[in-house]
């Protein structure tokens, strides 16, 4: 008798999610073939490989006390037409990618669905960073955690829920084929032109507190250098978004989408400034020395101030215990001094060679180089419901 095909149910709610679920998704189609079926919610990548999404996941892309409570109507229903794919296609398996708050609800209506339907959590909250009581929370709702760091395992499994480390899918992303040259062709660039590579993030959010300063800074930068290039790749979640803001901007700048885009401005970048999060992992793969800002509303940072237990936001940061990359966050992220710090690395060379340097040294520490990780989520996965 044929067995019937795997079916595996994808959530994904932001653009560092949907890489992960389409990555996962290649990773188990490579194993099973035929043999496997996809059902959930994602974006374009996880669209790619075949998870159709009833909805757009770019309205859930939220952080913020104040901008949680507002979406929260929204955030509930999203996770009801969820939990009704489930009810519909009944799912043998679940991965609920990050996006912690979004996705334990949706986890909650698939407990009520299906008591036996394994869940599987892919990132779990950063509990040795703040909140560490979300362990035990966690260890309530999910089968297994897929963690993305060798130091995320222990605090969940003493609460008691299995842990398994597969590795950051940002340290397996391919540079080989970027090419920095047609980048700067592209763009108008001589060989030896300066370029500024701006990442406003892939929140609303993130756009709507973030860019403002990262524009005040690219101000004084070009007024004072009008060779600088300025190239700004938009996350496809925030893409129109993104390119109306830059359309206002008195400088010109280049807007990219696309994942090759960016990949050929990474590499070919004098520096890069960058909101926090997945991308200053990936500039760092591609040698690009970066400064880091990030900005909260004001409630949501006071409340997570006391919360917070380091005092890195970057990820290789936390892994070396040191600012390899300046962080300006909150009032210190304006436009004077992310300025300044972008200066400092646009006249030295010498400087931007050392922190690319501690840079690479950092992603060791991470885990470069080891299994790929959508390879290892994709055996965890198996393994759990015994198709390995």
């Amino acid at each position: 008798m044929t067995e019937q095909p795997l079916t595996v149910m994808l959530v994904a709610a932001e653009a560092s999610g949907d890489d992960r679920g389409a990555g996962l998704a290649r990773a188990l189609k490579a194993r099973l073939g035929a043999g496997v079926r996809f059902v959930g919610v994602g974006g374009e990548r996880m669209r790619a490989e075949g998870v159709a999404s009833p909805f757009d996941i770019s309205d859930l892309s939220i952080f913020g006390l104040l901008e949680g409570l507002l979406a929260y109507p929204k955030v509930m229903r999203r996770a009801r037409e969820t939990a009704a794919i489930a009810a519909r296609e009944r799912p043998d398996v679940a991965v609920l990618i990050d996006s912690w708050g979004f996705t334990l609800r949706v986890a909650h209506r698939l407990r009520e669905l299906d008591p036996k339907l394994p869940l599987v959590k892919y990132v779990g909250p950063q509990v040795w960073a703040s909140r560490p009581g979300r362990a035990r929370v966690a260890a309530r709702w999910y089968d297994l955690l897929l963690t993305i760091h060798a130091f995320d395992a222990p605090a969940f499994e003493a609460a008691g829920l299995k842990a398994v480390f597969v590795g950051n899918a940002a340290l397996a992303i391919d540079f080989s084929d970027a090419d920095p040259t047609r980048l700067r062709e592209e763009i108008g660039a001589g060989p030896d032109d300066p370029i500024l590579l701006v990442l406003p993030g892939s929140r609303p959010s993130e756009i709507q507190r973030v860019l403002p300063e990262f524009e005040a800074a690219v101000n004084r930068l070009k007024a004072e250098r009008p060779d600088l290039h300025v190239v700004v790749p938009a996350a496809p979640t925030v893409a129109e978004l993104v390119k109306a803001k830059v359309a206002g901007w008195p400088h010109r700048a280049h807007v990219l989408e696309g994942d090759a885009a960016k990949r050929d401005a990474m590499k070919a970048a004098t520096v890069a400034l960058a909101c926090s999060g997945t991308v200053t992992t990936e500039l760092a793969l591609a040698g690009c020395p970066m400064v880091v800002g990030y900005k909260l509303g004001p409630l949501t940072y006071a409340i997570l101030k006391r919360l917070i237990r380091t005092k890195y936001i970057t990820l290789f940061n936390i892994a070396a215990q040191e600012f390899v990359a300046p962080e300006l966050v909150q009032a210190d992220c304006n436009g004077p001094a992310l300025a300044a710090e972008l200066a400092l690395r646009l006249e030295d060379p010498a400087l931007r060679t050392r922190q690319v340097e501690r840079q690479d040294a950092a992603l060791v520490k991470m885990g470069r180089g080891g299994l790929d990780p959508s390879e290892a989520a994709a055996q965890a996965v198996l393994d759990l419901v015994g198709r390995a």
